[in-house]
């Protein structure tokens, strides 16, 4: 497991973080996109979803969110729904590239998420539970602002894949697998496997009433 904070621990988070951000906010512009909202609208949908689900885990955590802790996060959010815009004003985007960054950031937030929890002292469990929350919760902000029902409720194994990576990455440190094995294996598990759920629209049984 995790007994201390290495730099190299810590330079594996900061990195995963990162990217998690940046394809989580090019997501929020795309999503932005398809109601063709201003600039400043994109952007603020944009840093809502890269910036969100954190945000959350770290309040709930009672330590400093990341992201003012350390501004660069804040900046690649902003600066990745700026390059993601123009670039959508110069080239073609398909609708459905919206997904494969939507489930990037799914997968980079879960794994960023359980890191940040289980470093915090937080159990196993709720740590999952986290990095659960880490990944879906900005792109259920971003959807709102949409005024969209959220992804997570209604789309092919969203949250289940992001707990079961998660699970799947506690486990691998639970074994001693090098934390940058496991975070790789894991966050590669969860973006295989929700782009899987996509294309057979695998999902959960729905609620609904007997008739």
């Amino acid at each position: 497991m995790i007994e201390n904070l290495t730099p190299s621990l810590l330079d594996n988070l900061y990195w995963i973080t990162l990217i998690a951000v940046v394809v989580s906010s090019a997501s929020g512009v795309l999503k932005a996109g398809f109601k063709q909202f201003d600039l400043f609208g994109v952007v603020i949908i944009a840093i809502a979803t890269g910036l969100g689900g954190g945000s959350l885990r770290d309040m709930l955590l009672d330590r400093d969110v990341f992201w003012i802790q350390e501004q660069i996060f804040f900046i690649a959010s902003f600066a990745s729904a700026i390059a993601m815009f123009l670039a959508a004003r110069m080239m073609v985007i398909p609708p459905k590239f919206f997904l494969v960054a939507d489930a990037a950031g799914l997968a980079a937030f879960a794994i960023a998420g359980t890191l940040v929890s289980m470093l915090a002292g937080a159990p196993w469990l709720i740590a999952s539970f986290m990095g659960v929350m880490t990944g879906t919760l900005g792109g259920i902000f971003r959807d709102v602002l949409c005024n969209e029902p959220p992804v997570v409720f209604q789309s092919p194994l969203y949250a289940t894949v992001s707990w079961a990576g998660s699970l799947v990455f506690i486990g691998l440190l639970y074994l001693g697998v090098d934390v940058t094995y496991a975070a790789l294996f894991s966050g590669v598990g969860i973006f295989v496997a929700r782009m899987l759920a996509i294309y057979f629209n695998i999902s959960l049984p729905r609620f609904r009433f007997k008739s």
